[in-house]
């Protein structure tokens, strides 16, 4: 078992204990959000650092928001 830390920039997302390593270029979910493993650094024997970029988040429902505006007469 490895200890495998996740992490986006320089934020910690997440601890996890694997049997295997993420590669580089993998395609991985972690909370939801799809990502891709950009670089995977060995700490020690037993644990390693993986960074993560996640994919951006685009907002769909921008029209909606209008519809909720009261018209006048």
């Amino acid at each position: 078992m490895f200890a495998v830390h996740f992490y986006e920039n320089k934020t910690k997302v997440l601890n996890q204990a694997l049997r295997s390593i993420p590669s580089v270029g993998e395609d991985i979910k972690i909370k939801g959000r799809k990502g891709k493993v950009v670089n995977v650094t060995e700490m020690d024997e037993n644990t390693y650092h993986v960074y993560i970029e996640f994919e951006k988040i685009v907002e769909k429902n921008i029209a909606s928001k209008d519809l909720g505006k009261k018209k006048r007469r």
